[in-house]
């Protein structure tokens, strides 16, 4: 059994994985960022983009992404707003993609009937589909500290896991946690007694890898000063330890040197991913699905 201990980047890239997971969680967040990737919209210009969302939904998803800093809210006149991303916002786009592979490759999809051909095929998900679905297996409590823990040991006991990602909590409280994993296919049970991480659950590594790199980025100035209210000219450019495992998909380049040794960041957003309507919104938004066979469930 595995006795490495995680390195000492592992406590900055955690934190900042966590932070990020919290800020696309609220349902919808992810959609409404990839519908402002193109160009800044008023709020009547969401709905016909964004038709099931529910009246009174939009405008606390909006709230919550300006105050994180990933949209700006800029006021033209007293009833001129548009709403469109910052340059921290826009330099997110390539890890929503780095995210959207993943859930692509390895969560569960229902098989279908060619419409031309009428045979069985992977259901089409659309990105943000997927994307919410995977931040839907990450984003509760304790995940991201156990799936680090996993990663830098390999194999580990419950009760290691319950020290190192749940200090402070009994070792009866680890296992919750572990079982909603183990139920979501990224953790398994080891032959030794111990648990270790499933293939799909391996394969995060550039995911964590992505999101840490964007999370210890600098804030642009401009956004900065937005984000406190001091105004500014509007955005003209709107387009670590989880490192040892390659992605299987082609996803844009992320920095991917350890943090302590991580040169300070281009503060230029990266250019956007080419988000097409018809990858964003290829079908209604059905209900997530229950767990099914075949890939961790969504």
């Amino acid at each position: 059994m595995a006795t490495t201990a995680p390195s000492p980047a592992t406590p900055n890239d955690l934190l900042g994985v966590t932070k990020t997971l919290d800020l696309l969680a609220p349902r919808w967040s992810v959609w409404v960022l990839m519908t402002v990737s193109s160009q800044p919209l008023r709020y009547a210009e969401f709905k016909p983009r964004l038709p099931w969302l529910a009246d009174g939904q939009l405008h606390p998803r909006l709230r919550h992404l300006t105050n994180a800093g990933a949209i700006e809210r800029t006021e033209y006149g007293p009833r001129h707003v548009t709403y469109g991303l910052t340059r921290r916002g826009a330099a997110l786009l390539p890890v929503l993609s780095v995210i959207a592979s993943w859930g692509d490759t390895y969560l569960e999809k229902e098989l279908v009937a060619n419409r031309d051909t009428g045979e069985l095929e992977p259901e089409r998900i659309a990105p943000a589909q997927n994307i919410d679905d995977a931040v839907a297996l990450l984003a509760p409590r304790h995940a991201v500290p156990i799936l680090f823990s996993l990663q830098a040991r390999g194999t580990a006991t419950a009760k290691t896991l319950a020290s190192e990602a749940m200090p402070g909590y009994g070792l009866t409280a680890v296992y919750k946690p572990l079982e909603r994993l183990a139920a979501d296919g990224l953790v398994t049970t080891s032959g030794s007694g111990g648990y270790q991480l499933t293939t799909s659950g391996r394969a995060l590594a550039p995911v964590f890898e992505a999101i840490s790199a964007w999370a210890i980025a600098p804030a642009h100035e401009s956004d900065v000063r937005r984000a406190r209210g001091q105004g500014g000219a509007p955005s003209q450019n709107r387009s670590g330890p989880w490192a040892s495992t390659p992605t299987r998909l082609p996803t844009p380049a992320v920095p991917a040197t350890p943090a302590a040794s991580r040169p300070a960041l281009s503060t230029t957003p990266p250019d956007s991913p080419a988000w097409k309507s018809g990858d964003l919104f290829s079908h209604q938004i059905p209900a997530r699905p229950i767990s099914r066979a075949g890939g961790p469930r969504r």
